[in-house]
């Protein structure tokens, strides 16, 4: 029996994978999981959908239930936060006032939401965590109408329940469009329409200068008018949970930087999902992607490299989002030079929006067409023949686009 200690700091998805794979990966030692939740690592994106409905179940979907973490032998110790981290003596201390040696750390903090502008206040929310989810359930059971701020994936996606539910909903968001970031300005209009038709109130190119509870009711002040509501939920972007590795004097920058083996500056200390700046190399960049199912390959994969031989983490990076009926995916990275290519209709909402760049897919956005992301997904990151005309093409099969391989590379390949 090994008398090593890995410890994995976090308790989202990112970490859960970690733990998982350093025991299916042989490790035989004692393995920790530190996390500032209350709840053994669950699944966080139904909490913008479902989880806000009424009549849905008041506890979350656990990834695993606590019965796994004992029969696997992983001390979990939950609402402890890791407040101190010591490269040198490799220890960790707690906010219960203990510490932990370790011979391996992942770190997986993950992300905050960002503050509004304006007071605390119950009627003032944030959506990040389980307790987060709770509060907005319990308020917005009782609200008419509810104001956004941000109009990316979860303020969009709380929008579309609060419609569902037969609520009031306005986005405030400081773009032409919504989901701008993530989808560009022709997709990102698209969507704006859709919330638009499902009569979500927009407040697009605005501003927000602040939040003020009255008591009864909730002002958003912006820079084009106010807004009088009832509940507000803040969906304005997050930031990454840096600062215990910042402190220990690892190398930080818009998120925790690892190499491309999810390896810090600082010896036998890995980063993973959403918090991890990792290079990626074939983009030749450093990366932080703050998506479900890169989360679960990223925490995956410290903990191989962890345990050793070290591979590289190169994904192809995926999202998804349900809003109202529809289905949005995407895969890849796009960048603005790249040539637009819709196969399907923009008008019929049900369409695949390629970006082509020197004969390459770099990445397709498809609503209600998952299969294409699918395709495109064994593409990204091998040899393939395109042009715009093959992709408009709904009658041509997106995987006859990869390039044959010889024969005998094919073989080698196999072998």
């Amino acid at each position: 029996m090994s008398t090593a200690r890995h410890v994995v700091v976090g308790g989202g998805v990112a970490a859960a994978s970690a733990v998982a794979t350093l025991r299916s990966g042989g490790f035989e030692g004692e393995l920790v999981l530190v996390s500032d939740d209350d709840t053994v690592p669950y699944e966080r994106p139904p909490l913008s959908k479902v989880f806000l409905e009424p009549d849905a179940s008041p506890t979350p979907t656990l990834i695993r239930e606590p019965a796994w973490y004992v029969d696997h032998q992983v001390q979990t110790l939950l609402g402890v936060k890791a407040q101190r981290l010591d490269p040198r003596a490799r220890r960790l201390e707690l906010s219960t006032g203990e510490s932990l040696s370790y011979d391996g750390l992942v770190l997986a903090t993950g992300v905050r939401a960002r503050s509004a502008p304006g007071e605390a206040s119950e009627r003032i929310l944030r959506l990040r965590s389980l307790a987060d989810a709770k509060s907005l359930r319990s308020r917005l059971a009782s609200a008419e109408h509810v104001a956004v701020l941000g109009g990316g994936f979860i303020g969009c996606e709380v929008a579309a329940t609060a419609v569902g539910l037969g609520k009031r909903a306005t986005i405030v968001e400081r773009g032409a469009v919504l989901m701008n970031k993530a989808l560009g300005n022709t997709i990102g209009a698209v969507f704006t329409d859709i919330h638009r038709a499902q009569g979500v109130g927009l407040r697009l190119n605005s501003i927000v200068l602040g939040v003020h509870d009255t008591g009864s009711s909730v002002v958003v002040r912006t820079n084009h008018g106010s807004i009088e509501v009832d509940l507000v939920v803040v969906g304005a972007g997050s930031l990454p949970n840096v600062e215990l590795a910042a402190e220990a004097g690892i190398v930080t920058d818009n998120g925790i930087v690892t190499d491309e083996f999810c390896r810090t500056n600082v010896p036998n200390v890995y980063a993973a999902g959403d918090v991890a700046s990792t290079y990626h190399p074939f983009y030749n960049q450093h990366l932080r992607v703050e998506h479900h199912d890169t989360a679960i390959r990223h925490g995956a994969a410290a903990a191989r490299n962890l345990l050793g031989p070290a591979e590289p983490f190169i994904e192809a990076h995926w999202f998804w989002s349900d809003q109202y009926e529809h289905n949005l995916q995407r895969t890849g990275r796009a960048e603005g030079s790249d040539e637009l290519v819709i196969r399907g209709s923009l008008d019929d909402l049900k369409f695949s929006a390629f970006s082509l760049r020197d004969g390459r897919i770099r990445s397709v956005i498809s609503l209600n067409q998952p299969r294409d992301v699918l395709a495109v997904r064994r593409l990204l990151f091998v040899e393939h023949d395109v042009t715009a005309d093959k992709l408009r093409d709904e009658a041509m099969p997106l995987n006859r686009l990869r390039t044959r391989v010889p024969a005998r590379a094919e073989a080698e390949e196999v072998s």
